[in-house]
């Protein structure tokens, strides 16, 4: 399930990346949700480093343990940098429109003066 929302938000987030079209509520959910995506990858990836640390430790741990924590740890970090890389240009593109905004609002302003 987690994989499903991971591939909604990432498709969702690489849509208002390219058209640009967004409100400024649908950046902030979109901020939070991708904020939210980094901080779980982040907890996931944390939590398979120890207990492939904890398994490396004991020479008992079967093989095949070792090996699907590694395969998970080896997934989990380009999810995890592809929804950083994503939650920065989300962030640019915020301060983009916002700034345009900011600018459509002074020149508003200047023209009614």
């Amino acid at each position: 399930m987690t994989d499903t929302l991971d591939a909604t938000l990432t498709s969702r987030l690489r849509e208002v990346l390219a058209n640009g079209d967004t409100t400024e509520t649908d950046l902030r959910e979109l901020t939070e949700e991708v904020g939210t995506q980094v901080r779980l990858l982040r907890g996931q990836l944390r939590g398979s480093e120890q207990r492939l640390r904890a398994l490396n430790a004991d020479p008992a741990s079967p093989i095949a343990d070792i090996a699907d924590e590694l395969r998970r740890v080896e997934t989990l970090r380009p999810r995890l940098r592809d929804a950083r890389e994503l939650s920065r240009r989300l962030d640019e593109r915020a301060r983009e429109l916002r700034t345009a905004w900011l600018l459509r609002q002074a020149d508003a302003r200047r023209a009614t003066s």
